[in-house]
C-alpha cells in the first residue's frame, strides 16, 4: 500500500472521529484502529499524527475543488463569477462542516497558525492557477492576499448559515468580491492621477521589481518574496 493510499485511508477512518475528539491524537488512535493501520506505519506516512491529517484533509477538498473547476464551463462567466464559482466549489467540497470547524480551532492555535494560512494561501493560489493567473509580479502576491482574505471570511460566514442550500453565504460571498473589485477599480483611477502617480512612482517601481516564484520554487509563509531582481 502507497503512502497516499494509506493515508487516503486513515482519513476515511477519521472522518467519524473527528467531530468528537477533534483532530487530536485520540482521534489519531482511533482512526489508526479503525483502519487497521498498522501503528508504526502510520506515524511514517502522518509524522505530527492529526496535525498532518487534518492537512491532507484540507488538500482533499483542494482537489476536489479544481475538479469541479475544470468539469465546469467558465468561459461565458465574468472573471468575478469565475472567482466566485472556484470558492464556492472549494466549501461545498465539504460534506461535514464540523471537520472544518474543528480544523479552524486546531490552527488557531499558535504553534500551527503559520500551517493554518499556508493551507489557505495555497488554496487560493490553486484558484488563480486553474483560472489562468499568468502574474509574475507584485499582483502575484497581492491577488492572492486579497483572495485569501475573501475565502477566510467567507468560510466563517458559512460556518454559521443555516439558510437553505447556503443562499446568504453565496450572497455574502458575492458582495466581498464586489468590494474587492471596487477596490481594484478605485487602484486604476490612482493609476491615472499624475499627481499620485508621480509622488508613488519610486515606491511602484521598486514593488514592480518583485517576482512571482518560479515552477518548482517553495513560497513558504503568504507575503514572502523573492526581492526584486
Amino acid at each position: 500500500m502507497s503512502d497516499p493510499e494509506i493515508k487516503a485511508k486513515l482519513l476515511e477512518a477519521a472522518r467519524n472521529h473527528v467531530p468528537f475528539d477533534g483532530w487530536s491524537e485520540a482521534m489519531f488512535r482511533a482512526a489508526i484502529d479503525d483502519a487497521g493501520i498498522e501503528p508504526g506505519l502510520a506515524r511514517a506516512v502522518c509524522p505530527r499524527g492529526a496535525v498532518d491529517l487534518a492537512l491532507a484533509y484540507h488538500e482533499a477538498g483542494d482537489a476536489a475543488m479544481l475538479e469541479a473547476i475544470e468539469a465546469a464551463d467558465l468561459d461565458e462567466m465574468k472573471f468575478r463569477d469565475r472567482v466566485a464559482f472556484a470558492v464556492r466549489a472549494r466549501l461545498e467540497a465539504v460534506d461535514d462542516k464540523e471537520l472544518v470547524r474543528r480544523g479552524m480551532a486546531l490552527f488557531s492555535l499558535p504553534i500551527y497558525a503559520p500551517e493554518g494560512a499556508q493551507a489557505v494561501w495555497a488554496t487560493c493560489d490553486r484558484i488563480w492557477v486553474a483560472l489562468g493567473d499568468t502574474s509574475n509580479d507584485i499582483n502575484w502576491y497581492t491577488k492572492r492576499m486579497t483572495l485569501s482574505g475573501v475565502y477566510s471570511t467567507t468560510v466563517l460566514y458559512w460556518l454559521g448559515d443555516d439558510s437553505p442550500d447556503h443562499q446568504a453565504t453565496w450572497e455574502f460571498l458575492d458582495r466581498r468580491i464586489g468590494d474587492v473589485m471596487q477596490i481594484e477599480k478605485v487602484k486604476a483611477q490612482f493609476r491615472e492621477n499624475k499627481l499620485a502617480s508621480t509622488l508613488m512612482a519610486g515606491p511602484l517601481a521598486f514593488l514592480g521589481k518583485i517576482r512571482a516564484p518560479q515552477p518548482g520554487q517553495q513560497t513558504g509563509m503568504p507575503g514572502r518574496w523573492n526581492g526584486p531582481q
